[in-house]
């Protein structure tokens, strides 16, 4: 039985695989850590390993406690991955990248597939059919567009995520809703176009936590898989074992 930690820049995922398969989700605000994880390991007495992959900032006594439970992969460009990397400067992919891209190995070996993480940030990460990570590219996410508009112009207001119902916004509101939803689905289904020329028969994967609702709205076939990440850090983990 595995534990597989994300940690984000608020927020915990914590997951647990069996036989491969996931079998418990849940998420936690990061001050929680500690409550949480005493709970799962009080319910989960079968965990035998565990992987942690941190894109925040970690309480590093946090990390300690796991220790002290089980066995630990801190998940960096040093550990063991199932892939090429090719990328310039490996001290800077983030672990959640690597993760994406371990999946996609996994999940579509000897394929070409990009990968779309819709969260905080949108990610774009490309890996060819010789399981060769060649790079990609990083994008602002929904909710960063909608605080950017606000935190950097003077008269903009702040608004939760709606989708449009006309490209023309009548409206400031309406106006800043078809800019930033638009924008991205365009954007969006502009890189798989432009990937798509130079790879026919490309495997698209959308995941991260705006997935639900962007999925619908783009126009080029992907798979949809909110738990692509958790996935590959499964993937890793039974990789170094």
């Amino acid at each position: 039985m595995n534990l597989i930690i994300d940690v984000g820049n608020t927020s915990v995922k914590f997951a647990i695989f069996k036989d491969s398969e996931l079998s418990y989700k849940s998420t936690a605000d990061l001050i929680d850590f500690d409550r949480t994880l005493g709970n799962i390991f009080n319910e989960f007495s079968e965990i035998e390993q565990a992987i942690i992959s941190s894109v925040g900032n970690f309480n590093k006594g946090h990390l300690e406690n796991l220790k002290h439970k089980v066995n630990v992969i801190e998940l960096s460009n040093q550990v063991k991955l199932p892939f090429k990397n090719q990328y310039t400067t490996p001290n800077t992919l983030g672990a959640d990248r690597i993760a994406l891209v371990s999946a996609s190995v996994e999940k579509f070996p000897n394929q070409n597939v990009l990968i779309i993480d819709a969260g905080t940030c949108i990610t774009y990460d490309f890996v060819n059919k010789d399981n060769t990570y060649l790079g990609g590219a990083i994008s602002p996410g929904i909710r960063l567009r909608y605080k950017s508009l606000h935190d950097l112009t003077a008269n903009l207001p702040l608004l939760e995520t709606e989708q449009p119902t006309d490209i023309t916004g009548n409206s400031t509101q309406n106006s800043i809703h078809s800019g930033v939803i638009f924008g991205i689905i365009k954007e969006i289904d502009g890189v798989i176009d432009t990937y798509l020329q130079n790879y026919p028969g490309l495997t698209v994967i959308l995941t991260g936590g705006d997935t639900k609702f962007l999925s619908n709205q783009l126009k080029n076939s992907i798979f949809a898989n909110s738990n692509f990440l958790l996935e590959g850090l499964n993937f890793i983990l039974e990789y170094n074992l």
